[in-house]
């Protein structure tokens, strides 16, 4: 099944009334089996009708190559940033482009990340080590940091990819109750 469609840039064919394509929602999250893939079309300043129309199109071609059900958003840029908009801040925090296979946050010279801030002083010595190891791994075996390219910025703050942050709040809720994230586009 060809989930990640935005990593493999599938070759469409669309207008260049069309700004992106972008895949966003559980099908780019790592380790999650979603029920459909949604795609939001941005289009340059077009007419309505027009950017529905060729949203069908584009909907057609990406259903040729997914098993899974394929839902399709249109916006203007315009309408895109618009304050009713409420899947903006998914679209533009986790999107992903099909058209340049990377964030669609990159687009406007931002990049996503998670930060994860915890604290280890209410374990145990030896609870420590294996948070440790479980970050940076053990005996040659890879830690989720170097698996999913994350980062330790300093001890307690890690920052990692918005498409890997269930993986580790999941990991980090083994060893810790108390920990705080945040979105950041910087």
């Amino acid at each position: 099944m060809m989930q990640k469609l935005w990593q493999k840039k599938p070759k469409l064919n669309y207008r260049r009334d069309v700004f992106d394509i972008v895949q966003f929602g559980s099908s780019v999250m790592e380790n999650r089996k979603p029920n459909d893939i949604d795609i939001a079309v941005i289009f340059q300043k077009i007419p309505v009708t027009e950017q529905l129309n060729q949203s069908q199109e584009i909907k057609k071609q990406i259903q040729k190559i997914s098993d899974l059900p394929v839902h399709i958003k249109s916006f203007d840029l315009y309408s895109f940033f618009d304050e009713s908009n409420f899947s903006k801040e998914s679209i533009l925090f986790y999107g992903k482009s099909l058209i340049y296979g990377d964030s669609f946050s990159k687009r406007f010279g931002l990049n996503s990340r998670i930060q994860i801030y915890y604290s280890l002083k209410k374990l145990k010595k030896t609870e420590k080590i294996r948070f440790h190891y479980m970050l940076k791994g053990k005996k040659g075996e890879y830690g989720l940091l170097k698996k999913y390219n994350g980062e330790l910025l300093k001890p307690g703050l890690i920052e990692i990819y918005p498409e890997h942050g269930e993986i580790f709040i999941e990991a980090i809720k083994r060893f810790i109750s108390e920990f705080r994230f945040r979105k950041i586009l910087f």
